[in-house]
């Protein structure tokens, strides 16, 4: 498959690469094209915005599905019919009868029809025949006998022991429509007819042989046999009781039936044939009594009765007023080997015709005649073949492409262009237009295959009340989210003929939508289970509010004028110490989240926020993405019978596309007056400017901004500037402190020094001499 000396072009869409079919030459070499290449292998005939008849004509095998093989051959066909395989691509309602390939004889032939039908209805001057103008070839094929088909009609013989005989054949095989739409007859079911005929006359030949044995009432045997058979059953039943009661006598009343059985139906108006006594004995029983076949018998059963003595008794025992059981045994005996005979029945498809008519036909040259009266119609079969192929060629002119370019590849798909031919309309519900719309038969079959897309589906049922039409949807949902999508949710859904429906969501098979969905999903549920838990806390509050109302009320009615004054309930000291480990439980919590913050700047507060709201979004998130980038139209396509050969990825790009928003048009204006909306609050806009105002003075604080701006005398200094302040001030008071110890020092060196010369003016005053007295 890959040895093609073409050379391919390809497109990549949907995550994979795609076969461009730009040319003739494209298509013609399709058989080329490694199969692993194709993005289908198979698609049903139905369900498709796709002319079921060109379907029909290309599904060869008519299995109701169109294959690789019968797709090639059908292109093949007609670029051969054709002298540019080009007009494929170029599609139309019409073939020009210079674009026919007449160099073939086949080509040649479709020609000369295609201009033949034109002249007869017509158009003697056309140049191209329509699509149009080739269905109503049929027409001519309307009064024919003989039309190539190998079927034919009474009309067809020329001579009335030929028609005698096709009509004889019809009425025992069955009929065929042929292209005259008239009810016909072909080979298989001529030859079958005779076959049954020869078995039917070896049959009664058997018969006849042994007519003595196996006909004991000659051609009255078979009426003989039939009566006996329609009654032998009660008549076994009568003589059976019979023999009973001779046994035993005491059971005789019993075998009668009880007189009750019969107050019963006797009280109903009842009919000679009265169905509520067929169960009743024939006739009265007794001890080897013989039955009667006049009088007292069985109204039920006296028809059949009768029968048997008229049809059966009296051609094969005599003139018989009553019937002994060894006259019953004799009876069959009589018809045992009729019985046998009868069933080894062969050729039983025209015993309605008899033995005589059957004789009749295969004595002649019936079979011959026909014979020869079919092959002349077949002989006509190039002929007509050419005029029906006229309209398989205008259909393949006008929808192979289409379907080309949405089987070989996805082009119609995921060029945005037109719809592609698995796509049945557009659903408009919830705000939202989905295009992305199949035809299903059956949601619960389809869900199980086309839930592994992983794709939002929502199956619909719809109907047109005015019309009584209905159809089932199946309607992909790829942007927005879930809130109000919920069995019972009404929308309207249009076909691609413009037809609107009423659309009903029957079935949902959930899966995410968008991030965005996704990123809102945890704190959406977390709402829910609180509105679900609070709703059930009050309605068990509510409950058990009422159950205490009742009993006190029974209570109250109950006390005793002198009961004692109920004392006052004391203080649960367990339930103090459960509130208490409670309250520290939530205060440790509190400590907890409080310490999360210890170290955080207060401006980095918010992004400290979105981190947690990340953390808690992020694994719905992150497995919304996976999800919603594995989503596949595959499995969808699939459940609906296609094979599709590649993974048809549909991205969230792609599946935004497909699924509309409401938004206003461009240059729309809004009034924004409305009467009943509810009265806003100022507040909460307060608080939000209030908390941005905060945040970015906590901001520009933090980074010495407002330091700056004020010269040191507001906000706080950045980080570098409050350690040269530092620096600063230590280098300051290392001077200050160097200075006071220089200080100190010099205070005590002039202590020193003075306290030296107060020690040298003590030694001088020692040392001088005393005065003279």
């Amino acid at each position: 498959m890959n040895n093609s000396s073409h050379t391919w072009k390809f497109f990549r869409a949907g995550g994979f690469d795609q076969v461009k079919l730009e040319t003739g030459a494209d298509l013609m070499n399709l058989d080329q094209l490694d199969q692993k290449l194709w993005v289908a292998l198979a698609c049903p005939t139905t369900g498709l915005e796709f002319d079921p008849k060109t379907a029909g004509l290309i599904d060869t095998d008519k299995d109701g599905r169109i294959r690789v093989p019968e797709l090639i051959a059908a292109v093949k066909w007609t670029g051969s019919m054709l002298k540019n395989p080009d007009d494929i691509l170029k599609g139309g309602d019409s073939v020009a009868f210079t674009a026919i390939n007449d160099a073939t004889p086949q080509g040649k032939q479709l020609l000369a029809s295609a201009k033949q039908i034109c002249a007869n209805l017509g158009k003697k001057d056309a140049t191209a025949i329509t699509l149009g103008d080739a269905s109503d070839a049929n027409k001519i094929f309307v009064n024919t006998t003989l039309n190539g088909d190998g079927i034919i009609i009474p009309e067809s013989a020329t001579d009335d022991a030929t028609k005698a005989v096709i009509n004889d054949i019809a009425a025992c095989q069955g009929t065929v429509p042929d292209r005259s739409f008239k009810p016909g007859i072909d080979q298989a079911k001529t030859d079958a007819f005779f076959v049954e005929c020869a078995a039917f006359d070896g049959w009664m030949k058997k018969a006849e042989a042994d007519a003595a044995n196996i006909l004991p009432a000659g051609e009255a045997t078979a009426t003989a046999a039939a009566a006996v058979r329609a009654i032998k059953a009660k008549v076994d039943d009568y003589f059976g009781r019979c023999r009973l009661a001779a046994y035993d006598p005491r059971a005789l009343a019993i075998l009668n039936r009880k007189e009750e059985e019969y107050l019963a139906i006797a009280a109903k108006d009842m009919s000679i044939t009265a169905g509520e006594i067929a169960g009743f004995p024939l006739a009265q029983v007794a001890g080897g009594r013989a039955l009667p076949l006049k009088g007292a018998i069985n109204p039920a059963h006296a028809a059949a009765v009768a029968a048997l003595h008229a049809q059966a008794v009296k051609p094969l025992l005599g003139d018989k007023s009553e019937l002994t059981e060894a006259d019953w045994a004799a009876l069959q005996a009589k018809l045992g080997a009729f019985e046998c005979w009868s069933a080894g029945k062969a050729g039983a498809a025209v015993e309605k015709l008899g033995i005589k008519r059957v004789r009749e036909i295969l004595g002649g040259k019936a079979k011959e005649n026909v014979a020869a009266l079919i092959a002349k119609d077949k002989a006509l079969e190039p002929e007509a073949a050419a005029i029906a192929n006229v309209e398989k060629l205008c259909r393949y002119v006008r929808d192979l492409n289409l379907l080309c370019i949405n089987f070989v590849n996805f082009r119609d798909f995921y060029d945005g262009g037109d719809p592609s031919i698995f796509q049945a309309g557009t659903l408009y519900l919830d705000q939202r237009s989905c295009t992305l719309c199949l035809t299903v038969e059956d949601a619960g079959k389809h869900a199980s295959m086309a839930g592994l897309a992983g794709a939002y589906l929502a199956y619909c049922d719809c109907v047109r009340k005015g019309t009584g039409e209905k159809m089932h949807i199946v309607a992909i949902f790829s942007q927005g989210d879930d809130d109000n999508l919920m069995l019972g949710r009404n929308g309207i859904f249009y076909d691609r003929k413009g037809k609107d429906f009423d659309a009903t969501i029957t079935k949902i098979v959930s899966n995410p939508i968008s991030i965005r969905q996704a990123f809102w999903s945890p704190y959406k549920k977390l709402v829910r289970m609180i509105d679900e838990h609070i709703a059930k806390r009050a309605a068990a509050a509510d409950a058990n509010a009422n159950t205490k109302l009742q009993k006190a009320a029974e209570v109250a009615a109950e006390i005793d004028k002198n009961a004692k004054k109920e004392e006052p309930k004391k203080v649960d000291v367990g339930a103090v110490a459960a509130m208490g480990v409670a309250f520290g439980a939530l205060s440790a919590a509190l400590a907890g989240i409080l310490g999360l913050f210890k170290g955080i700047a207060p401006w980095q507060f918010p992004l400290f926020l979105i981190g947690i709201m990340l953390i808690i979004s992020g694994p719905s998130m992150i497995l919304a993405y996976m999800k919603l980038r594995k989503r596949n139209l595959g499995p969808i396509l699939d459940a609906n019978g296609w094979a599709v050969n590649a993974k048809a990825k549909v991205n969230v790009p792609f599946g935004t596309s497909l699924t509309g928003i409401a938004k206003l048009p461009p240059g729309a204006s809004i009034d924004a007056s409305d009467k009943f909306a509810e009265k806003s609050s100022l507040l909460p806009k307060f608080l939000i400017v209030l908390f941005f105002i905060w945040w970015i003075h906590s901001y520009l604080n933090y980074e010495g901004w407002i330091y700056r701006w004020t010269n040191g005398e507001h906000g706080l200094p950045t980080p570098e500037i409050q350690k040269l302040i530092d620096e600063k001030k230590a280098a300051e008071k290392e001077a200050k402190a160097a200075a006071a110890k220089a200080d100190a020092e010099a205070r005590l060196a002039e202590k020193a020094e003075k306290a030296a010369a107060d020690a040298k003016v003590a030694a001088d005053k020692a040392a001088a001499p005393a005065p003279a007295k």
